[in-house]
């Protein structure tokens, strides 16, 4: 077992306080965004030892990235690629001679990113579309020439498709910023007037308090607001158009830096790249239901095959520890109080909040002991059971009929050749 020293990243959008009081650091004043826990090449863990070893060097290529975010303020407005497109894109840069590390390159490997959150404080965040109906009730209440122009091109084409052509008309027109604040002062007064629908107006309100000419500022009015409390997690497919807003979580993902950006970000955007990936269709938006492991972890198993997440409590009502689940390759982090690893040889590791490690193949069975709380992020077993997902671009969160449907991204289902993803 290794302790493991971490990539940072100190991006605009991040906490100055959240990852450092995590960490039990003392907050520098400068914004904090993620932690990288795993191998990918932008960002690799070393080895807390003297000889500063790459994670990789022991653990391999792992499958899996995992990371701590925090958020101050609202992330870019994003969309992740499918497999097919990832591997296209990222063969299309290198051949155009882009540098891997180039800030206008947009595929920096040839992955796909299916990714979770599981949230560690309250953590909001927009994810896919609201149904048409809601749209167009969210519109109906903004009296500017905008709002009015949007509403009737969506009458006109409802559905996936017709709010796919929206957000294209919105990111290539050129909407001029006084039309986003006669927008935006619509939806204020309608919020003092205590007036909203389903949070759309408070949260257009809010991202223009740090992107007040930015058209992701209309678009938010299209998206779902997602809140998260603490212990809750949810999973994002390929091509679900998101931007999280504030809190801290834990994310795992495949192992992809890959984001195609519409706006709220000072980062180089690539909109027709996001429209084309939404084109291809809406993939698993969903709540994981997790799933019991001994008395004292809960497995969210989302179904993709790369990575699964294990939260486990542990006290001394345990003296001889919680077992983990097992895995060949594991990080596990401490999100709570303070732990000691035992693993099948006898060798133990003292972890306390934000400390993380590495065990492989060779640490076999792995438990926990003392009071605390640990996350593990490992590559489940293809026979393990997964969690149960409860879809949530459905009206009511109803569930999804059965595996081969997916959701349209209008509140509707539509038939799809084989299993969902």
């Amino acid at each position: 077992m290794y302790l493991l020293d971490n990539a940072s990243r100190r991006y605009h959008w991040g906490s100055t306080s959240d990852i450092p009081q995590f960490l039990g650091e003392s907050p520098d004043g400068s914004p904090l965004a993620e932690i990288w826990m795993g191998t990918h090449p932008l960002g690799p863990s070393t080895l807390d030892t003297p000889e500063r070893v790459p994670l990789a060097e022991v653990s391999g290529e792992l499958p899996f990235l995992f990371k701590i975010l925090a958020a101050d303020r609202p992330l870019s407005l994003q969309v992740h690629p499918s497999q097919a497109m990832a591997q296209a894109g990222y063969a299309d840069e290198d051949s155009a001679g882009v540098p891997l590390d180039a800030p206008e390159r947009t595929y920096r490997d040839p992955h796909h990113k299916p990714e979770m959150a599981y949230a560690l404080t309250t953590f909001d965040t927009l994810v896919g579309f609201r149904p048409t109906a809601e749209i167009l009730r969210v519109l109906h209440g903004i009296d500017t020439p905008l709002a009015r122009s949007l509403g009737e091109d969506l009458r006109a084409s409802p559905g996936f498709r017709g709010i796919i052509r929206l957000v294209e008309r919105l990111l290539t027109e050129g909407i001029g910023a006084d039309e986003i604040t006669a927008v935006v002062e619509a939806c204020r007064e309608l919020v003092n007037a205590g007036i909203d629908v389903k949070r759309a107006y408070v949260t257009a309100v809010e991202i223009a308090e740090h992107y007040p000419d930015d058209v992701g500022v209309i678009i938010s009015l299209t998206l779902n607001r997602l809140t998260l409390q603490p212990g809750e997690a949810a999973f994002l497919g390929a091509g679900i158009i998101h931007a999280h807003l504030k809190g801290m979580c834990l994310e795992i993902m495949a192992a992809s830096d890959n984001v195609l950006r519409a706006g709220l970000t000072t980062k180089p955007l690539n909109p027709a790249g996001l429209v084309k990936c939404l084109e291809r269709g809406m993939s698993r938006l969903a709540r994981v239901t997790p799933e019991p492991f001994g008395f004292s972890t809960d497995i969210f198993n989302p179904d993709v095959r790369e990575f699964a997440l294990a939260v486990t409590q542990s006290s001394k009502a345990e003296p001889e520890g919680v077992l983990l689940p097992p895995a060949p390759h594991r990080i596990v982090v401490c999100t709570g109080g303070e732990v000691e690893l035992v693993n099948g040889a006898g060798d133990h590791l003292k972890l306390a909040r934000g400390d993380s490690m590495y065990a492989g193949p060779d640490d076999g069975d792995v438990r926990v002991l003392g009071t605390g709380e640990v996350a593990q992020a490992y590559t489940p077993d293809p026979d393990a059971p997964t969690a149960e997902l409860v879809d949530l671009v459905l009206p009511g969160g109803e569930r999804r009929v059965r595996r081969g449907r997916r959701m349209d991204g209008s509140g509707q289902a539509e038939q799809v050749d084989g299993p969902a993803t």
